[in-house]
């Protein structure tokens, strides 16, 4: 799904109590549909959790999703990823 479809699932999730966190590569439309709590990777489309068969990188990137869910206190909460696509060490 697209970067705003996701946030507006997300807005509609949260309303029924259900915590949600989402995975954007397009900052800037998550900026503008403001989901409750969103996760922003610097990755290419198609990749939000990111390269293929790197089971400890998309690992991380989940723990840190579920991280996100325990600390973020406010909505509309944008973390920021620290890693970048191919120039990240996982091992």
């Amino acid at each position: 799904m697209c970067n705003q479809t996701v946030g507006l699932v997300q807005r509609e999730l949260e309303h029924q109590g259900i915590t949600t966190v989402g995975i954007s590569i397009a900052r800037s439309i998550s900026e503008k549909v403001k989901p409750p709590r969103t996760y922003h990777l610097k990755y290419p489309f198609g990749h939000a959790l990111g390269e293929l068969r790197k089971v400890r990188q998309q690992q991380q990137i989940v723990e840190d999703c579920l991280k996100l869910m325990e600390t973020a206190t406010e909505p509309g909460v944008i973390t920021d990823s620290p890693y970048r696509w191919k120039r990240h060490n996982f091992e």
